[in-house]
């Protein structure tokens, strides 16, 4: 009996020695979101245009929901992805980035107040925000959302073998914005296309499934608070600022890396 202890417990020492520090993990996944209403803001110096439009309802466009996905590029619907890395698996704090292509469009057909200076002149008006009257206004290419996470992990269950287990994950960071920024205001249309514009934080809280130690699902409510700055309008610029709460399923893998514990 006494000869047997001791190898137990250098069996357990060299078990601990083969464990690694790290974790490193990637996903993919696809979103849906709802906004908060917004002020967009123009000014235009050589129209003699600043005005603002208030109070503004907007809308996204999920793309998975519309026929097959198998039928669409992983890349038109609202996608995100997430890389991340445990540099502490004891106390489950990992450093991840964090993306969201997600998309913003002004709703058509709505009456929004606009108040300010337009043409050189005083305004307090409404207009029909709409297509067919030379309006429109989209992130459609993505609001997109780049983020900086901390994470912090914490387990809830896992069976005896490590073969299904369950984590909650709180997020939270920073980060820059790259919106695709295409309108049409008075039937004057901006020179579209991708730009860095503005900053956004955010935090999320998660549910992670992990099968046989390497294939997760995980399942992400976040609120996220976005301002844009120097959006590309004709001959000018805009800024909005809003926020968004979303609703993630991503589909990820991670393994064990960096060091082996002692």
């Amino acid at each position: 009996m006494l000869m047997i202890i001791p190898f137990i417990t250098v069996a357990q020492e060299q078990k601990k020695k083969k464990e690694r520090k790290g974790e490193f993990y990637f996903s993919w996944g696809y979103n849906k979101e709802w906004y908060t209403n917004s002020n967009v803001r123009v000014n235009q110096p050589g129209l003699n245009n600043n005005y603002t439009l208030s109070n503004v309802q907007s809308h996204d466009h999920p793309g998975w929901d519309e026929g097959s996905l198998l039928k669409i590029p992983l890349s038109i619907p609202q996608y995100n992805y997430r890389v991340g890395y445990f540099f502490d698996k004891e106390k489950g704090l990992a450093f991840e980035i964090n993306f969201d292509h997600t998309k913003h469009i002004l709703t058509d057909g709505q009456q929004m107040k606009l108040t300010g200076t337009l043409n050189g002149r005083s305004v307090d008006t409404s207009i029909n925000f709409s297509k067919a009257n030379g309006f429109y206004y989209y992130l459609n290419n993505g609001a997109n959302f780049l983020l900086f996470n901390i994470v912090k992990r914490w387990r809830w269950l896992q069976t005896n073998n490590k073969n299904f287990v369950v984590d909650a994950l709180a997020k939270g960071g920073v980060g820059p914005l790259i919106p695709h920024v295409e309108n049409s205001l008075f039937g004057q249309l901006n020179d579209k296309g991708f730009q860095l514009g503005g900053w956004n934080i955010g935090v999320e809280g998660a549910v992670r499934a992990t099968f046989y130690k390497h294939l997760y699902l995980e399942f992400t409510n976040k609120i996220d608070y976005a301002r844009y700055s120097g959006l590309k309008v004709y001959q000018g610029t805009a800024t909005e600022a809003f926020g968004t709460y979303e609703m993630i399923l991503n589909l990820g893998y991670t393994i064990q890396a960096g060091k082996r514990m002692h």
